[in-house]
């Protein structure tokens, strides 16, 4: 049960990236979900958030993205994204795209209120404390731009985090910068993005950690691919993955096996 006292109807966010390229990360958000209390559906007519169009200035095909995202959610108590880039584009960006639209303000601040990240609801909203998980390894954990500055996540999976058997945390220097992913920033700046995920990938090597760890799929694959062009042996995965005790499901992310 949620803070409210009852069993919540969530709607899973899925994400692009997680639908396309990763599907493990949403059958393991289903199955925290469930694990706390939840009772999960996937609309079938969700799509895209609209954040690449809004990223690249196109409003006009934004407000149509998001559009269809409000009617899809519609009627949910929560709605939960294994992203906090989605999460913070539905919360915090859907009310500008409409600021102008009185007659939608009203749907897109319910929608708006009620959209989190995965793990910040499961521990902020839920109150879970514990999961049922186990890991044999040392991790350290990138802090995704979005998730961190946008919807306040940081403590709630290094809290979970610790409660995962046989798992070993190692703090990451600069942590809380950016990987140089950012959506389309590593379209239009390639060499700078090159150069921040770079740097990212050293101070991972620098912790002695075999796993990466990260709540935003986009900021993940950069990473993994960073390793693999570099030659850094370092396991990439979601931390939903393992919080979910999914980990041995699929290989790392950027890795055939």
């Amino acid at each position: 049960m949620d803070n409210t006292g009852k069993r919540p109807r969530v709607g899973l966010f899925v994400t692009c990236l997680v639908d396309l390229i990763r599907p493990t990360v949403g059958f393991a958000a289903v199955k925290l979900l469930e694990d706390a209390g939840c009772i999960v559906e996937v609309p079938a007519a969700q799509v895209c958030c609209g954040q690449p169009a809004y990223n690249s200035g196109d409003r006009a095909d934004a407000r149509d993205v998001a559009r269809a995202v409000i009617e899809a959610f519609e009627g949910f108590d929560y709605v939960v994204a294994p992203s906090g880039s989605c999460a913070g584009m539905i919360r915090l960006h859907y009310p500008e795209l409409f600021a102008e639209d009185a007659a939608m303000m009203p749907r897109v601040h319910h929608l708006a209120n009620r959209t989190h990240e995965l793990v910040s609801f499961l521990v902020d909203v839920m109150g879970v404390k514990f999961v049922a998980a186990r890991y044999d390894g040392t991790i350290t954990y990138h802090d995704s731009c979005s998730g961190l500055r946008e919807m306040g996540v940081k403590a709630q999976p290094r809290a979970l985090l610790g409660t995962v058997a046989g798992l070993t945390i190692k703090e990451l220097p600069g942590a809380e910068t950016c990987c140089g992913f950012g959506g389309t920033f590593c379209v239009k700046y390639p060499e700078i993005s090159n150069r921040m995920v770079g740097d990212k990938a050293k101070d991972v090597a620098g912790t002695g950690a075999d796993t990466l760890l990260a709540g935003d799929l986009g900021c993940l694959m950069n990473m993994a691919g960073k390793f693999t062009r570099d030659g850094v042996d370092v396991k990439v995965r979601h931390v939903a993955e393992v919080l979910a005790d999914m980990a041995g499901d699929v290989p790392p992310i950027g890795r055939a096996k």
